[in-house]
């Protein structure tokens, strides 16, 4: 009796070991299934570096082999490119136009391209994968811009602003030998004074050459220029949510400025983008997006080929006189595209751990961006100490007193923005440009005839 209890006491634990067993390989054969055998696959685009070179392909490798290897999933980065070309390629896709590729997973993008969309209803609303209070983490202006019809469809990842960039090492030959200083680029009408003198000074080098004399200054964004600017002075630059341009004593002040300038010769007009003139020592500063210092090199390359070692500072932006401390927050986000519960939520662990506070620190202090919590900014004067690049050194000392002295400007996000930018930039190089060469070559010959017309047309640009 006793030896047959035992066996059935032994029976029934074996059985119950066997159920427990047998139930864990199910589980763990699922969570491989899950995890680690069919990873689920997130598809991005992204503009931060260069294919070979990005800081952020460097932590996307970081998470794919720790917490992406833990959780099934694999973040795949299928094109690192500029803000542009990626606009226009997420158009073309939800467009469906001919050769066009299918859309990402996740892109990187601004509003306006959000805006832009045919339907933006094929986006995830962030707002379904983060509860209230894990947004209360980052700051409230980043997670507002990012809301578009009251969804949250671009979630910060990295912010930045608009700084001044100034090659000290042409500067300093350029002062030597006139009256200026880097504090005279602290407003806009010192800055367009400086370029004029810098004309001039190049100019008169080869005096048997009539107007070969060099552009002081390039503006990466004409649109912000305006916007801002008439912001900062109180008053409105939209008209009519967004389909046209408001007239406005404080819109005729600074394009007149921006225009005698232009139109002297004093501002490069070309195309691409400002770094680019910076880089070729075209141009010796330049009002552009702080991540821009991830593109400069410790030197110039002109264009016989030779090459000078130089300094490149950083400093806020220039404001008007009498004006207000503002300038542009930028920086883009990403979008989700809806797929299925399961990619959504692996697509939002990225960001979750993305935007972790030493993470992100990390990523934006290789960039050239600010953080996007709370926290993150309370890390950031200990992590400035750390930096050793002069140049990045001096972007976050710029940063720091931007925060301190500047309130932050977001552009509206009106339907008609876009493409009410895109005409605006157009005609602010291509009329300048044009009215130059009428000017220099006899076909006009008043100047503030000139702006005023200029003026005009600008006043009747609609989206």
């Amino acid at each position: 009796m006793i030896h047959d209890k035992i066996r059935r006491t032994t029976w029934k634990r074996f059985v119950a070991l066997l159920l427990v067993a047998s139930l864990t390989q199910v589980l763990v054969a699922c969570n491989k299934k899950e995890m680690g055998n069919s990873p689920i696959t997130i598809t991005l685009w992204h503009v931060y570096g260069e294919q070979t070179n990005s800081p952020l392909n460097d932590m996307i490798d970081t998470f794919n082999e720790t917490v992406g290897r833990d959780k099934g999933i694999r973040v795949q980065v299928n094109v690192v490119s500029n803000t542009s070309d990626i606009h226009e390629s997420v158009l073309r896709a939800a467009n469906h136009e001919p050769g066009a590729g299918e859309l990402p997973d996740m892109f990187i993008s601004y509003p306006k391209t959000v805006l832009a969309l045919p339907d933006k209803d094929i986006l995830v609303d962030y707002h379904d994968y983060f509860s209230e209070d894990e947004l209360s983490d980052y700051i409230p202006e980043f997670i507002e811009e990012g809301e578009i019809d009251g969804k949250l469809m671009v979630f910060p990842i990295a912010k930045s602003t608009e700084i001044l960039f100034v090659n000290k090492t042409i500067f300093d030959r350029f002062a030597a030998e006139t009256n200026v200083s880097l504090s005279d680029l602290s407003t806009w009408e010192g800055l367009f004074d400086v370029s004029h003198k810098y004309y001039e000074w190049t100019d008169a080098q080869t005096p048997d050459v009539l107007n070969d004399g060099k552009a002081f200054f390039v503006h990466d964004y004409h649109f912000n220029y305006y916007q801002v600017g008439v912001a900062s002075l109180g008053q409105e630059f939209f008209e009519n949510d967004g389909t046209g341009i408001k007239d406005s004593e404080a819109l005729h002040r600074i394009f007149g400025l921006y225009a005698q300038s232009a139109i002297n010769g004093d501002i490069w007009l070309g195309g691409g983008f400002a770094t680019e003139a910076l880089r070729t020592g075209d141009v010796v500063c330049s009002v552009a997006s702080s991540a821009s210092v991830l593109y400069y090199d410790d030197y110039v390359s002109y264009p016989d080929n030779t090459k000078e070692q130089v300094e490149f500072i950083s400093m806020p932006v220039p404001v008007f006189e009498g004006g207000d401390k503002l300038v542009m927050q930028r920086g883009a986000g990403f979008c989700t595209v809806k797929s299925t519960p399961q990619k959504e939520k692996a697509a939002c662990v990225f960001l979750e751990w993305l935007t972790n506070p030493e993470n992100n620190v990390s990523l934006v202090t290789s960039l050239g961006y600010m953080p996007v919590t709370n926290e993150a900014f309370d890390m950031m004067p200990e992590k400035i100490t750390t930096i050793e690049s002069p140049k990045y050194k001096s972007l976050y000392e710029a940063f720091v007193e931007t925060q301190k002295n500047y309130k932050f400007y977001s552009a509206p996000k009106y339907d008609n923005y876009l493409s009410l930018e895109t005409k605006v930039e157009s005609f602010s190089r291509s009329k300048m440009l044009a009215e130059r060469d009428n000017l220099r070559s006899g076909t006009k010959t008043d100047i503030d005839y000139i702006i005023d017309s200029s003026y005009e047309e600008l006043l009747k640009i609609t989206p």
